[in-house]
């Protein structure tokens, strides 16, 4: 996989965490909760190390 692709990749990646944020929001989620903020926790890793290994994208 070449570097474009992992930046494309990361960028779809980052849409998609605004979802979960929104998802965070609703007061009946119930035990899911745990799941999405992990999720948005590992995404923000992600995105954290992608920042780091490609500090010009």
């Amino acid at each position: 996989m070449d570097a474009e692709t992992i930046k494309e990749r990361i960028k779809l990646i980052e849409s998609k965490r605004e979802s979960l944020l929104k998802l965070m929001e609703q007061p009946n989620l119930g035990t899911l909760r745990i799941d999405v903020n992990q999720a948005l926790e590992e995404m923000d890793i992600l995105i954290d190390e992608f920042k780091q290994t490609f500090p010009d994208a």
